[in-house]
């Protein structure tokens, strides 16, 4: 059994992978983290023989995930995965292959791997990214742009009188700053995405991932594959054959 971890900028994600199946999705907010209410959350899972870890947060919590780690099972094995220039059937199209997001190259890897077409691949993240991979698993390159938070937060930041704000709101003009600002960003979003698939192939499959896929693909002209877990799926390709050790 290998627990898989996903430390990405805003959230924490991890899954039991066995018998070649993801088990036990669960996530908890950056903010929260902390070796306590770590150890509460993983002391009752299944021994792992073996943890693999995608990081794209920063060192401490890189350190806090080895920390209770060790803790719990003190013979894991932990490795990191880093993005490389060609592996598990896909060829990695960065002039410097390693500064690819691992988020990144993980999906690319997932959908090499499990649905094995010409795809778009959407990151609703922090950032939303945006990578193109052809039949061959040759990554075409991508796009990164802010994600629906952060210009929300961009905007409270920058401006005066306006406060960040998390609620949703019903879609189309509004009368009031906070729904304007939600229909804004979302607008931003989707029409960002809409106009880069638009000079693609209408045949390419679209896979969004990330906490805002669902929202955005709601508001997409272009039908859509959600895989929330894809980073997690591309991680489990990797960690069945482990090459880095943290």
């Amino acid at each position: 059994m290998i627990l898989l971890i996903d430390s990405g900028n805003s959230r924490l994600k991890w899954a039991i992978f066995r018998n070649g199946k993801l088990e036990n999705c669960h996530s908890l907010n950056n903010q929260e983290l902390n070796i306590d209410k770590l150890i509460d959350a993983w002391k009752n899972l299944p021994i792992p023989k073996q943890l693999a870890i995608a990081c794209v947060s920063s060192r401490p919590l890189l350190d806090l995930v080895q920390t209770v780690a060790t803790k719990l099972w003190s013979s894991i094995t932990i490795i990191q995965v880093k993005s490389e220039s060609h592996a598990f059937g896909v060829h990695n199209a960065y002039l410097q292959p390693e500064k690819l997001g691992v988020d990144r190259w993980l999906a690319l890897i997932a959908v090499r791997n499990h649905y094995q077409k010409a795809a778009c691949i959407i990151d609703c993240g922090t950032a939303i990214t945006i990578d193109f991979i052809n039949a061959d698993g040759k990554h075409q390159g991508g796009m990164i742009s802010p994600g629906l938070s952060l210009m929300k937060k961009s905007l409270a930041t920058n401006t005066n009188l306006i406060a960040y704000n998390e609620a949703s709101y019903d879609i189309g003009p509004a009368n009031f700053t906070e729904a304007a600002i939600y229909n804004g960003t979302l607008s931003a979003a989707t029409g960002l995405i809409e106009h880069v698939l638009n000079k693609q192939d209408p045949l390419l499959a679209v896979i969004l991932t990330g906490g805002d896929a669902s929202v955005i693909a709601e508001q997409l002209s272009i039908k859509a594959i959600i895989n929330l877990n894809l980073v997690l799926h591309g991680l489990a390709v990797v960690a069945s054959k482990p090459t880095k050790l943290l």
